[in-house]
């Protein structure tokens, strides 16, 4: 290890920026890279830097974890949210139902079964969990 840790020192002096959140300007910083980096690299895991992108995420996401904890919420309280952020209609989730199998569900008269969960996981790429109370 001896002879190898001169040259380790000196690569980690150069990667260590890339790869510390500590602060919310590392942060900013961080969020940017991985965004450049989904950009250049997309799904592509044969990508030479694609194991960066995946470190980052983890760092990125632990980060998060600790400093913006996401409060307890119920299933449709997601549902709702993720409709919000995507400016869609009840009418606009046919695979969960009518609108007004959708209107119930939001409303809390009724609740997602196990199918509509998978396909709410799979559309808006969130975990079955997200959905569950």
């Amino acid at each position: 290890m001896k002879a190898i840790a001169p040259k380790l020192k000196q690569q980690w002096l150069e990667v260590a920026p890339y790869l510390t959140i500590t602060n919310e300007s590392e942060y900013d910083r961080a969020v940017e890279r991985l965004n450049s980096l989904l950009d250049e690299i997309g799904e592509d895991e044969s990508h030479p830097l694609y194991s960066l992108l995946d470190t980052l995420g983890i760092l990125i996401e632990a980060y998060d974890n600790e400093h913006y904890p996401l409060p307890n919420c119920r299933g449709i309280d997601a549902l709702a949210y993720l409709m919000e952020e995507h400016s869609l209609s009840q009418s606009q989730l046919p695979e969960i139902g009518s609108q007004g199998v959708v209107s119930e569900i939001l409303s809390g008269k009724r609740k997602l079964n196990v199918r509509q969960i998978q396909v709410l996981a799979e559309r808006f790429k969130v975990s079955p969990a997200t959905f569950f109370d």
